[in-house]
């Protein structure tokens, strides 16, 4: 079974780059280390909504996780930049995600989930069935030499896809706060609480002030 992983690529700045981005404006940045002062001016950023500080830091992950969660996230569009890999291009088989367990339906919304269903054998046995028949097919429309942009359109959405993703810290924290809501898909919050682990080990600071 595929899991849905985050990794750490690569990040710029610091909780004193937040805190020098907003002195400039007196002219009183510096590099001196991060004091109590700072701490308490990052609090007061954060609870007054004083976003473009925490916009100067940028942090890049590598994420994979099934296609129809990441159609979920690809949506958080401003401020993040987003780089996926592309089945016009490659034709290897693709790895397929198979849930836990399968969750209920509630009864009094039209989306999200309560619970688990009883019939989790026979609900395993027709992914795994719908899953074969997909990868079947697809190899071998590739056989009968069909081009890979073409033979993906039987792929399912279980599919694992990759992406590179970069944001800046605020636009991480509107990212984790949406998606670990608990309206939010549980897959969806299982990304969103992984990368708020790797921000708050970055800018522990600044993380703790923006997700209160």
């Amino acid at each position: 079974m595929s899991k849905i992983t985050v990794q750490y690529i690569d990040h710029m700045g610091s909780d004193k780059s937040v805190v020098n981005a907003a002195r400039v404006s007196f002219s009183k940045d510096n590099s001196e280390e991060f004091t109590s002062a700072d701490s308490k001016l990052i609090s007061y950023l954060a609870n007054h909504g004083h976003w473009s500080p925490f916009a100067h830091t940028t942090i890049q992950f590598k994420i994979s996780a099934p296609i129809f969660i990441a159609r979920q996230l690809v949506k958080h569009q401003v401020g993040g930049v987003w780089n996926e890999v592309s089945r016009r291009y490659v034709s290897y088989e693709p790895t397929l995600f198979t849930p836990s367990e399968w969750r209920g339906k509630p009864q009094n919304a039209k989306q999200g989930s309560t619970g688990i269903i009883e019939e989790q054998e026979e609900a395993f046995s027709l992914l795994e069935e719908h899953h074969e028949k997909c990868i079947k097919t697809y190899n071998d429309l590739l056989s009968m030499g069909v081009c890979p942009e073409q033979a993906r359109i039987v792929l399912p959405l279980s599919s694992m896809t990759d992406w590179y993703w970069t944001g800046s810290l605020m636009f991480w924290s509107r990212v984790c706060k949406q998606r670990m809501d608990s309206h939010a898909q549980q897959e969806a919050s299982e990304v969103a609480i992984l990368i708020s682990e790797h921000c708050k080990k970055l800018f522990p600071v600044s993380w703790d002030a923006l997700q209160k």
